[in-house]
């Protein structure tokens, strides 16, 4: 079975916000990005981050872009019928029963960048094996939030940790047993 794993960004006050806001971005980030995008063989997304991706990546180069552009991608959306981003599907239906279907398959892990609705959903549905936080050392004040108010409680237990010469430290957390059991 396939390890959903959901890699976004928060700053200290849980403000979910993408890395080109960050002043703090490296090569040593980009290096361990790599690292996490070459143990995926399928991204999933929601519709905005498709959105946003499907205009940026198909126009750069790079390993790193060949490898974006290549992968299998699955988008959630309820108002999309089709994708024009190469090998993409669109999830329109029973989003969690679609989820747990590609988890099913044989292969690497599964890849979610960002998408904070969709995240909570399969958060929901125990479908997020592991949840991959870069923590960066700035506090916006306002902003979307990783978790936002009236989500029900979730155990979750650190099962590593990357810090960088940046101050920005990943924290991978993967569900407690005891929930993950429920």
């Amino acid at each position: 079975m396939r390890k959903l794993v959901i890699s976004t960004y928060m700053t200290l006050d849980g403000v979910m916000e993408a890395p080109e806001k960050w002043e703090r971005w490296s090569d040593e980030h980009e290096r361990y990005a790599w690292e996490q995008l070459l143990a995926s063989d399928a991204l999933l997304m929601g519709r905005k981050v498709y959105e946003i991706f499907a205009r940026s990546w198909p126009s750069r180069d790079g390993e790193f872009a060949e490898r974006m552009n290549a992968l299998p991608k699955f988008v959630v959306s309820s108002t999309r019928e089709a994708a024009d981003w190469n090998n993409t599907t669109v999830i329109s239906g029973d989003v969690p029963e679609e989820v747990a279907k590609l988890k099913q398959q044989p292969g690497q892990q599964i890849l979610m960048y960002a998408s904070g609705d969709l995240m909570h959903t399969l958060t929901q549905h125990g479908l997020v094996d592991e949840y991959r936080i870069w923590l960066n050392p700035l506090v916006l004040g306002a902003g979307k939030r990783l978790f936002p108010e009236g989500t029900d409680q979730i155990t979750l237990k650190l099962v590593d940790t990357h810090t960088f010469g940046t101050g920005v430290i990943v924290l991978s957390y993967q569900p407690a047993a005891e929930q993950a059991e429920t």
